[in-house]
């Protein structure tokens, strides 16, 4: 009987280990998972904002430029400084 029970104990402790490691291995899938999920995220919004800005300038015919980004006025003034 003792024996029975320990064969039970170790068949418990062992199928433990297999689920704790089989854990592990779903959380990292989940993880590459929700990686990749969002980096398809931040494409489709890249990929949405450039057809909407190409859709506006189509719509105004290039009556509305692209504001410049400050890294590049500030590239500007030094520029027109420096010509000073």
């Amino acid at each position: 009987m003792k024996k029975l029970q320990s064969i039970g104990a170790a068949s418990l402790l062992a199928l433990s280990v297999f689920a704790l490691s089989g854990c592990d291995q779903v959380e990292k899938s989940a993880r590459q998972l929700m990686g990749k999920a969002t980096e398809s995220a931040r494409q489709a919004i890249d990929d949405t904002h450039k057809a909407a800005e190409q859709a506006l300038s189509d719509a105004t015919q290039g009556l509305i430029s692209n504001k410049k980004k400050p890294a590049d006025d500030g590239e500007q003034r030094e520029k027109s400084s420096q010509e000073i």
